[in-house]
């Protein structure tokens, strides 16, 4: 078994807790634990897990790096005229264009083992990524509009293969694992969770909410298929 501190501000504790929801179950059924504390400045997770879970908590130490954090960094630099919805999907958009690269490199850049302070790695190990979102962002017009955003995620869309399923407001995976990595954009969102998973084709399983369908018409035609 491996002893892993995860540590964040008290202000972004969200991101903590989301690691123990993902692994606590798992963790206690191979035989380790997990306590979490709310300090009065940090928030301290600490684990005892086996090796393999240590190589899945990395994985989702990236998910945080590379969604959260990546979104509030556009949050504060994207600079165009679109409605807050619109803007989260931007977002989610950017995010899944280059998620996989993304989640490489901060890979690559986490300590072998130990304590991860997750405000820390970013600050301190992740400059170059966000050199690269910076010039990203250089690209995005100010004038970018509703129909700018509708043809990159049109794009987006027919540069993807991959399947997803919609069924009574949830988003699930290809094995049918469910989708929450919204959550680290603030709130569980369908719309949010199915362009942030980079689907090319959306399976929806019985009726669908009438403001969803409406999304999906627009942002994904016939690639979203209603059964």
């Amino acid at each position: 078994m491996e002893e892993i501190v995860i540590t964040e501000r008290k202000e972004k504790s969200s991101y903590v807790t989301y690691i123990y929801n993902a692994l606590m179950n798992e963790i206690v059924r191979c035989g380790g634990k997990g306590e979490l504390f709310f300090g009065e400045e940090r928030t301290v997770l600490r684990l005892l897990l086996s090796p393999a879970l240590e190589k899945q908590l990395k994985h989702i130490l990236a998910e945080i790096l590379g969604i959260g954090y990546k979104y509030e960094f556009l949050r504060e630099n994207l600079r165009v005229s679109l409605s807050k919805r619109e803007m989260k999907l931007l977002s989610a958009a950017l995010i899944a264009a280059d998620f996989e690269g993304d989640k490489a490199f901060i890979l690559r850049k986490l300590p072998a083992s130990g304590e991860y302070a997750l405000d820390g790695i970013y600050a301190f190990r992740l400059a170059a990524l966000r050199e690269k979102w910076t010039h990203i962002l250089s690209y995005i017009p100010g004038g970018f509009s509703s129909v700018d955003l509708r043809q990159f995620c049109e794009f987006l869309v027919g540069e993807s293969r991959h399947k997803i399923y919609l069924k009574d407001g949830a988003v699930f995976g290809e094995n049918f694992t469910r989708l929450s990595r919204s959550r680290l954009m603030g709130e569980e969102n369908p719309e949010t969770e199915i362009i942030l998973s980079d689907a090319g084709y959306v399976y929806c399983l019985g009726e669908v909410e009438a403001s969803l369908c409406d999304f999906l018409q627009k942002y994904f035609a016939e690639r979203a298929i209603f059964s």
